[in-house]
């Protein structure tokens, strides 16, 4: 049974301006800005008006010279935002500038990036399986470095900072405690879920910190309750391996994509679809606003309104009953 769509002037907009597909899309902490990384080497930010359908303002952020894989903004500052990127580097920005304010080389092309809430310290993930933390103070040099001998895949740290999850290509989560235990300056498992029968790729932290959620290459992505860790109900709209999930801000919908056309829209409480969002291609990345129900959302496609190779992301948006 579907339930009736509670969504009352849905609209959508696209937005062009990268020269090659879009592998990330972040809000800000307040919603008011939207940051692309693009395999074009650049990331650029976007002053998004919630219901505004004025010219939107953007600023490219250029330095990185391999395509910048994910990016993610400062929770307690809405004008700063870190990228990673393949050519081993993480970069923080001032998004009022544009201007590179901290570049740490690492060791591995980086794939996955996140901050603790507090604002105070980074994890970016390589596609070595390696994961590095970094004090956002003292950038070039790493707290925390360690290498696993199996796939690591995306990362996040708990609403109050204290667990740290790795979703890992043996279908498991592994939940560390953090900070790091001073005397072995390591992270101590507190818990290792067995989450789906093959490789987890992404994670999503309910923004009411009651629930988080794993997509997997099983093609269905699970709910866990945070404070017992159990699950509590799967998804399975989806046929193809889950690359992107994310809750909205109240906590009431959760969106997952794919390969497959369309983005799936769920009712957390109830597990049933409540809307789909058509796609022309495989998508990368899905976000909500922090305090609208917009949806940013960038795959493999191309501009429907330009030639080339142009990557775009497009933004949904609706008013709840």
């Amino acid at each position: 049974m579907e339930e009736t769509i509670p969504f009352k002037n849905l609209h959508s907009r696209e937005y062009q301006g990268h020269k090659k597909k879009v592998h990330s899309v972040a809000w800000n902490s307040n919603g008011t800005k939207l940051a692309s990384g693009s395999v074009d080497q650049t990331a650029r930010v976007w002053t998004i008006e919630p219901h505004g359908h004025s010219k939107v303002k953007d600023l490219e952020l250029k330095g990185h010279t391999d395509s910048v894989d994910q990016l993610c903004w400062d929770p307690k500052h809405s004008d700063l935002v870190a990228t990673a990127s393949g050519d081993k580097s993480v970069r923080l920005w001032d998004a009022r500038s544009g201007k590179c304010t901290q570049q740490a080389e690492l060791s591995g092309e980086n794939i996955n990036i996140t901050y603790r809430p507090d604002g105070t310290q980074i994890a970016v993930g390589n596609r070595d399986d390696e994961l590095t933390i970094l004090d956002v103070r003292k950038f070039n040099k790493s707290l925390y470095k360690r290498k696993f001998s199996y796939e690591v895949n995306e990362i996040a740290w708990n609403m109050s900072g204290d667990l740290f999850f790795l979703t890992t290509g043996l279908g498991t989560v592994e939940v560390l405690s953090y900070p790091l235990e001073k005397m072995q300056n390591d992270l101590k498992p507190v818990d290792t879920l067995t989450a789906h029968t093959a490789g987890c790729y992404c994670i999503a932290i309910d923004p009411k910190g009651r629930y988080f959620a794993v997509g997997s290459a099983d093609s269905l992505v699970s709910l866990w309750d945070m404070s017992d860790m159990l699950c509590l109900r799967t998804f399975t709209k989806l046929d193809s391996p889950v690359r992107t999930i994310s809750f909205n801000h109240s906590g009431e919908y959760i969106a997952s994509a794919s390969e497959d056309l369309f983005i799936d829209i769920a009712n957390v409480q109830t597990g049933r679809t409540v809307h789909q969002i058509p796609c022309r291609a495989a998508m990368n990345s899905v976000e909500w606003n922090p305090k609208y129900n917009l949806l940013a959302y960038a795959g493999d496609d191309k501009s429907a309104k330009y030639y080339g190779d142009e990557g775009v992301f497009r933004i949904f948006g609706f008013d709840s009953s």
